[in-house]
């Protein structure tokens, strides 16, 4: 579905991520991990097409997409919820939902905020509600839930549970558990290791902007060399 060759991107001069290579398929969760710095936001930026490409190829469904803006890679179905959310503070929790689905047939809008809404019921007891107003935890359902009104394919999802209560963050992964179960293949940045380690079917481990570990979720858990050296759990 995505496939990602020795991409490297960056800012300007600066280079953050070096050649990685990853593939992402119908109904998995892949977890890009990594310390702070690693690359893994800069991958994501990447990839929805909002930091500068530097080397190699995105492609998405047989599609070279490399060179496409980010509205292009969102209409052929590649959405992000970006870190630090980025909601329109102003508007209302409805509101920010209807500016996601802007690429949509307007007659789709009650659907897709219907189904958005299924995923997170909260939401739906703070439709007419001002983001700024929401909590964290709120707010988080919020960004998940706005790039969700794309209908998207693939969603990249940069760091989903930084700062939330646990019982947000059950909450925020019951809804990728479903999200896998429709199909959806889901690149997700995570801090919380553990947590990605339970519910990821592949994992990348990145260093410097580099590849140090690519494979089976499962495998890397069983790893306590890879878990002590990479990813922070003893």
């Amino acid at each position: 579905m995505l496939d990602i060759k020795d991409l490297s991107c960056g800012y300007g001069a600066f280079e953050a991520v070096h050649g990685i290579s990853l593939s992402l398929r119908p109904g998995t969760i892949t977890g890009l991990l990594g310390a702070n710095g690693a690359g893994k936001s800069s991958t994501l930026m990447c990839l929805a097409g909002h930091v500068q490409l530097n080397g190699g190829r995105i492609v998405f469904n047989d599609e070279d997409i490399s060179q496409l803006p980010a509205y292009e890679r969102v209409r052929r179905g590649l959405a992000i919820s970006p870190e630090g959310r980025r909601l329109f503070k102003d508007l209302s929790v409805e509101d920010n939902l209807r500016v996601g689905g802007l690429i949509r047939p307007k007659t789709d809008f009650a659907e897709d905020r219907d189904f958005v809404l299924s995923l997170f019921p909260r939401l739906g007891e703070r439709l007419t509600s001002l983001a700024g107003n929401l909590s964290g935890g709120e707010q988080q359902m919020l960004a998940i839930g706005r790039a969700l009104m794309t209908r998207p394919k693939v969603i990249l999802i940069d760091e989903l549970s930084l700062g939330l209560m646990p019982k947000v963050i059950d909450l925020c992964y019951h809804a990728l558990d479903a999200l896998k179960g429709k199909g959806m293949a889901i690149l997700l940045v995570e801090q919380n290791t553990d947590r990605v380690l339970k519910i990821a079917d592949d994992i990348c481990v990145l260093e410097s902007g580099r590849t140090v570990w690519q494979g089976s979720a499962q495998v890397a858990a069983q790893d306590p060399d890879l878990v002590a050296a990479y990813l922070g759990l003893h």
